[in-house]
């Protein structure tokens, strides 16, 4: 299929080079007869060759009806991007795009030389591209002329107002000549986009090249949960398991980018990093790195998210869950880029499964469940992928057949095989171990082992309650560690008074009964025992504790309040109700005279008159007088005036 007449013939010759026999919806809405000449705002999705696609739009702009550029000066041309990344790989786009017109580009980012960049818009550029906050800077210093710009470009519109870089946009934009086209990508257009369009553009025509349904289309979503204390040994046994040629792993912070990549690195991976307190250099070189094949795996933050491509990135794992919908879309556009298929796997927690749900909704994504690869499994695909290696199949060169002789004349087929199966598992990481994680047939359907789990489980009973502060967080770690097992074993925990009852999982119960038999008891005395269900448990204090049989009475609060003397009479000189009392004596039942002997907290006597509460006078130290006494030490204190500061 040839390309469009509608691009210029330049450009056009670079594409058929570069291998593109069709255009992406993005770049051929962008060519159409109605946008030549016009402001553009234009919604795409990440990965849908939005470069390419503006590379062509402003081309007749800056060209004309010329095929090439004969004068260079001032730049006819500005492209603003978030990201120091983005920026260095849409220049690297336009370069290969504009190679036939002769365009020269230059670049202007955070973290490089701002001397070598001003020299070279000295010597003059075509085409420049930039950060906001750098490309501010050479304008603020006079070193980038905005008098001849014909067009100005901002890829990734949403992600600088996110950065906070508007009022760096609107300096820019400002400074650029009133009669130039404006054109605006944006992967959404929520309303400050909207804003922006409206006061920056004339007459802007709106580009939608995808609807929301159709995003990713060319992703295969997964997600995995995992027990929280697992997750690294999930990451691990999912990059074996796929064996990709390039995977980025994301993680929130840049202190979670450094464990991990630490931790990927002394298991034999060759990992680079990739955050925000590199230099552009180390960014540079770990970016190269992927690309030349001296590493495979890339660990980052979400700097990483937006316009990063990288060749056959064929998987992206979400190692820590990503804060919202857009940041999850970003992040999972590194692959199925450009119609290539690519998988994403994003591994929860299982105590953040609801979040993950949630966020997968609101991004409205086809998601499958997956169990975290076991070792088994990884292992197989190992011996599969021994016995289909490409290298069996070549036949034998004629330099290699004599030796293959000599080999074959010393040793067996068989110590061949087998020392050739060593060397490439030896080449492998071994897998981790992994718990065997829930598998549901939907994100929201419920785990159908729990209870089949706790299905005949037995009840145990501990010998604390709420009189003791029990709770579920100290008593969970307390009982795991006196019967040899994990929280995962225990299920219902049930608080009472003076003792508290759980259960443990059949498959458990028998080594949790043996383990408690042989330690004794658990923690600063506290006993454990079994019991024969949950319906042994007491569902009150215990008989000594309970108030005497009777009528139960109610309060009334319209009643008149009965006199102190009766309530002696009633309740023993104390005034106090039984069950303000500590137990009485085992036998002799309860009656005032019981309560008046009973011990029990020390109480104010209110009727006692208190003494007056005399305040004293401060004392001078040198006379032992008032210090606002006389001589005479008889000067009423009322009649003291302090000496007042004098007023400045």
């Amino acid at each position: 299929m040839s390309l469009p007449d509608t691009i210029l013939p330049p450009l056009a010759r670079a594409l058929a080079a570069k291998g593109y026999e069709t255009l992406t919806p993005v770049q051929a809405a962008i060519i159409e007869d109605e946008t030549a000449g016009r402001d553009l705002l234009v919604s795409a999705q990440t990965g849908s060759g939005k470069t390419v696609a503006f590379g062509m739009a402003i081309a007749p702009t800056l060209l004309g009806d010329a095929e090439r550029f004969t004068e260079i000066g001032a730049p006819l041309a500005l492209v603003i991007a978030p990201t120091r990344e983005l920026a260095l790989q849409v220049q690297r786009e336009l370069d290969w795009l504009y190679a036939e017109a002769g365009a020269r580009t230059a670049s202007c980012v955070g973290g490089m030389d701002a001397r070598t960049e001003r020299r070279a818009l000295e010597r003059g550029a075509h085409i420049v591209v930039g950060t906001p906050g750098r490309l501010r800077d050479h304008i603020t210093r006079g070193a980038l002329d905005m008098s001849a710009l014909r067009a100005v470009v901002l890829d990734e519109a949403d992600e600088m107002l996110d950065l906070g870089f508007r009022e760096d946009l609107e300096f820019i934009l400002d400074a650029a000549p009133e009669d130039r086209r404006t054109l605006l990508f944006s992967a959404t257009v929520p309303k400050p986009i909207a804003q922006l369009a409206k006061t920056f553009q004339r007459d802007a025509l709106r580009v939608a090249a995808n609807s929301a349904a159709e995003q990713h289309a060319d992703i295969d979503y997964k997600l995995m949960l995992v027990p929280a204390a697992e997750r690294e040994n999930a990451i691990i046994n999912t990059l074996l398991y796929f064996e990709a040629v390039n995977t980025i792993v994301f993680a929130s912070t840049r202190e979670g980018v450094k464990h991990l990549s630490a931790r990927l690195h002394n298991r034999g991976f060759d990992v680079v990093t990739l955050s925000g307190e590199l230099s552009q250099a180390e960014r540079t070189n770990a970016l190269q790195s992927m690309r030349d094949g001296r590493a495979r795996i890339c660990v980052a933050t979400d700097v990483a998210a937006r316009g990063i491509d990288l060749p056959n990135l064929d998987l992206v794992i979400h190692a820590d869950l990503p804060t919202n919908p857009d940041t999850l879309l970003h992040r999972s556009g590194r692959t199925g880029r450009a119609g290539r298929k690519g998988t994403c796997v994003i591994i929860a927690p299982m105590h953040r499964r609801a979040t993950a749900q949630r966020i997968l909704k609101t991004a409205r994504l086809d998601v499958t469940m997956m169990a975290p690869p076991s070792a088994e499994e990884i292992e197989a695909r190992y011996r599969e992928s021994i016995l289909s290696a490409d290298m069996l199949t070549r036949p034998v060169a004629e330099d290699e057949a004599d030796f293959v002789a000599q080999l074959m004349a010393r040793h067996t087929p068989e110590a061949i095989a087998a020392a050739y199966l060593r060397q490439q598992l030896a080449a492998r990481p071994a897998p981790e171990d992994v718990s065997d994680a829930p598998v549901f047939d939907k994100p929201g359907d419920k785990d159908p082992r729990t209870r089949e789990r706790f299905e005949g489980g037995t009840w145990f009973k501990v010998s604390v309650g709420r009189k003791h502060k029990a709770e579920p967080r100290w008593l969970l770690p307390m009982l795991c560690k006196a019967g040899g097992v994990t929280k995962t074993a225990i299920g219902s925990i049930r608080i009472f008074d003076t003792e508290s009852i759980f259960e443990v999982a059949a498959p458990k119960a028998d080594a949790f009964a043996k383990s408690i038999e042989k330690n004794g008891s658990g923690e600063r005395g506290v006993t454990i025992s079994a019991v024969d269900g949950p319906g042994e448990r007491r569902s009150g204090p215990p008989p000594s504790q309970r108030r005497p049989p009777g009528p139960v009475e109610r309060f009334d609060p319209n009643a008149p309040r009965p006199e102190r003397a009766d309530r002696k009479a009633r309740y023993g000189s104390s005034g106090l109700r039984p069950d303000d009392l500590e137990a009485p004596a085992a036998t002799g039942g309860w009656s005032p005279a019981a309560a008046d002997e009973a011990p029990r907290a020390s109480k104010p006597d209110f009727d006692k008159p208190r003494p007056p509460k005399v305040s004293k006078a401060p004392v001078s130290k040198d006379k032992g007088k008032p210090k606002w006494a006389g001589k005479d030490g008889a000067k009423a204190k009322k009649d003291h005036k302090p000496k007042r500061k004098p007023q400045i």
